[in-house]
């Protein structure tokens, strides 16, 4: 289990730190308590070479407690409104710990549209990494003031898993209230065993796991774990702990055993296809023949023409698309070489036959097998 450790987690070079509401809730004003302990730690981390990039909750339960608001608000409007006056706080906390150890902060707000654009992505992933550039840490949150549900990541956790990818960080050490993962439910049942070390996140069972949130927060350990599958497969470990105990994110890095180590997958996406596959939300359905369903999830190859049986929705070219099969149930997503008009005419048809149906041919394949990931 060390070895592992320090195989997995001290030669990580730039790392993401998702700081949860419940700890921020924790206490403590700009000079002291979680903002201090997290500018001490992160300093410490910055002084041995590493990059650190944090992504924190907490706009909405620094909100509650400036209006005096008992409870979470419920309606996204309420959310906005108190998100809006939290989030100054938030950052002004993390400003006043951090300049007092000689460290400048920037803010970094994001919505799922944000992430889901290709461009935008791209445009994100400078803009942060000339941050890093310079010397400044990132802080990044979900902008929950104009996010409505359509565009909201749901929570932190995918939001910090996306930010893995687009700062393709080595490792993924997420801040909550609880030591790790548990067997049961730690909270109601005091037999349960902590999980200290996890190889195979895919094998694990998430209805098994409670998937309610604290009473600040929007996600549970569900969401933590399908995080750190999605950290997973883009080849980055993750860390599970609790972010109340004093030293831990150094603790962390230097190999002792806190909390839960989630194993990234070898056969890891790449950054592109990790982006297809977890950052998108796709704009249509391509329906797929059993034989090209096949030659693309057992032999790597294009979906073409021929292999499709019929298109659902409106999309342009460029955009990314469910593939599914007769039963309609999605096998891979890609990106589209024509639009759903296009595809709607050259369904079914060989690929030497689209030129005449169209009256041109940009791509022999709809999907090229690099723009195409098996789910």
């Amino acid at each position: 289990m060390k070895d592992l450790r320090k195989k997995f987690i001290k030669k990580a070079k730039r790392i993401v730190v998702k700081v949860g509401s419940a700890v921020v809730a924790s206490g403590g004003d700009g000079t002291g308590g979680i903002f201090s302990r997290l500018a001490d730690e992160i300093d410490e981390i910055r002084r041995t070479g590493r990059d650190v990039v944090i992504v924190s909750s907490g706009a909405i339960a620094l909100g509650i407690e400036k209006l005096g608001i008992k409870g979470r608000p419920i309606s996204i409007p309420e959310r906005q409104a108190v998100a809006a006056v939290g989030q100054g706080s938030l950052m002004s906390r993390y400003e006043a710990a951090f300049s007092e150890r000689g460290m400048r902060v920037a803010q970094v707000l994001l919505t799922h549209d944000d992430l889901g654009s290709r461009k935008r992505f791209l445009n994100a992933r400078n803009t942060l990494l000339t941050l890093l550039g310079l010397g400044i840490v990132p802080i990044v949150n979900e902008n929950d003031t104009v996010a409505v549900e359509e565009i909201k990541f749901g929570d932190n956790d995918e939001l910090s898993a996306l930010t893995t990818n687009l700062m393709e960080a080595d490792l993924l050490v997420i801040l909550s209230d609880i030591d790790g993962l548990f067997d049961r439910d730690p909270k109601k049942e005091p037999g349960a065993r902590k999980i200290p070390l996890v190889e195979d996140v895919d094998g694990l069972r998430l209805d098994a796991f409670d998937s309610s949130a604290g009473r600040l927060g929007t996600g549970g350990i569900r969401s933590k774990i399908e995080a750190a599958r999605k950290a997973a497969h883009f080849g980055a470990a993750t860390v599970i702990a609790n972010g109340n105990i004093p030293g831990i994110l150094t603790g962390i890095l230097g190999g002792d055993d806190h909390g839960t180590l989630f194993l990234p997958r070898e056969d890891r996406l790449t950054s592109k296809k990790h982006w297809i596959a977890f950052s998108t939300r796709p704009s249509g359905r391509l329906f797929v023949d059993e034989g090209a369903k096949e030659a693309v999830i057992a032999r790597g190859k294009s979906l073409l023409p021929s292999g499709i049986k019929g298109v659902d929705g409106t999309f342009d070219a460029g955009e990314v698309v469910h593939c599914v099969d007769a039963g309609g149930m999605e096998f891979a997503r890609g990106v589209s070489n024509y639009s759903s008009a296009e595809i709607a005419r050259i369904k079914g048809l060989k690929t030497k036959e689209v030129e005449a149906a169209l009256g041109y041919k940009v791509y022999d394949e709809v999907i090229h097998r690099d723009n195409l990931v098996v789910l």
